[in-house]
């Protein structure tokens, strides 16, 4: 299993931020399906102020290029979705200029460090 970190902001206005939240306590399920036939075995976000950090908990053989794409594809209301997000949502400043979620560097893993 592989594991990826990301961040990104939502925009700066509190309607937009609990919208944000509704959307995810009643996510689609055709969103949830699609993610986890390409790979995806979970998806945890949090959110302090309006900073969200998504842990994303991948198959071995997930590579994101490919299997983002393939995941939009699955079904169309993949991208509505997608689509409906991203409105909510600012790049945070750390983010590359190719990134829409900025890529988190892992900095510590404590099982690396146990005998």
């Amino acid at each position: 299993m592989k594991s990826y970190a990301k961040t990104i902001l939502l925009k700066d206005d509190p309607q937009i931020i609990a919208q944000y939240r509704q959307h995810h306590d009643e996510i689609w399920p055709e969103v949830v399906k699609s993610f986890r036939e390409v790979g995806v075995l979970d998806i945890r976000i949090w959110l302090i102020g309006r900073r969200l950090f998504m842990l994303m908990d991948v198959a071995d053989d997930f590579e994101p290029a490919y299997d983002f794409d393939r995941y939009l594809k699955l079904n169309p209301r993949n991208k509505v979705w997608e689509d409906l997000m991203t409105s909510y949502q600012e790049r945070a400043p750390e983010a590359k200029p190719d990134e829409h979620w900025a890529e988190m560097e892992p900095v510590f893993k404590m099982s690396d460090h146990l005998k």
